[in-house]
């Protein structure tokens, strides 16, 4: 049986970009996150089982031109002055070898960089916890769940990838995009 496209290893980067014109804001953001160069088929929410995590550096200096790849990208854009805007990507790697983990995408306005990467990251967490059927209160405040996830020995890790802006007095395009890329072997 062909193994298709499971991606082996994954790099996490970020970037925003600023113009008077929306694409070009959001081209500004995928250049600064590295990535800009290739086309980008945005995918759902599984992490590979076996997925190795790599540097942004690593990950980047493998990428060509025109090149397509797989992402979990979360984006978010405005042009009203002084507003905060957020993406985010979360992630949670389940503890047993060969079981898929979680990636989550936030997009948000007038959160904190600190609240949309927690966010996103219990996003991820909940979502692998419901699927191994780790117990826990929803309504329950995520650092009080985090250490129920990690206490049950089944999420090893978690983690957020997390950009944000404040759009200038004069309302410029802001885009913010943070993203999971996925390399194939």
């Amino acid at each position: 049986m062909m193994d298709g496209f499971v991606p082996k290893r994954v790099f996490f980067t970020k970037g925003v970009g600023r113009h008077k014109d929306y694409l070009q804001s959001f081209e500004l953001a995928l250049r600064e996150a590295g990535i800009e160069k290739c086309n980008l088929v945005c995918v759902s929410s599984i992490f590979p089982p076996n997925c190795k995590t790599i540097s942004k550096d690593e990950g980047i200096k493998e990428l060509k031109p025109g090149q397509v790849i797989f992402c979990v990208m979360a984006r978010n854009a405005t042009n009203e002055p002084n507003r905060l805007v957020a993406s985010s990507v979360g992630v949670a790697i389940p503890a047993e070898a060969g079981v898929y983990g979680y990636l989550s995408e936030h997009h948000s306005f007038g959160e904190a960089h600190e609240k949309a990467g927690e966010y996103a990251e219990d996003l991820a967490a909940t979502m692998l916890a419901s699927t191994l059927g780790v117990e826990f209160n929803p309504d329950t405040a995520w650092d009080e769940r985090e250490q129920i996830y990690k206490m049950s020995g089944k999420i090893i890790k978690t983690q957020n990838t997390t950009q944000t802006a404040v759009v200038d007095k004069n309302g410029l395009w802001t885009t913010t995009v943070a993203v999971a890329v996925f390399l194939m072997d």
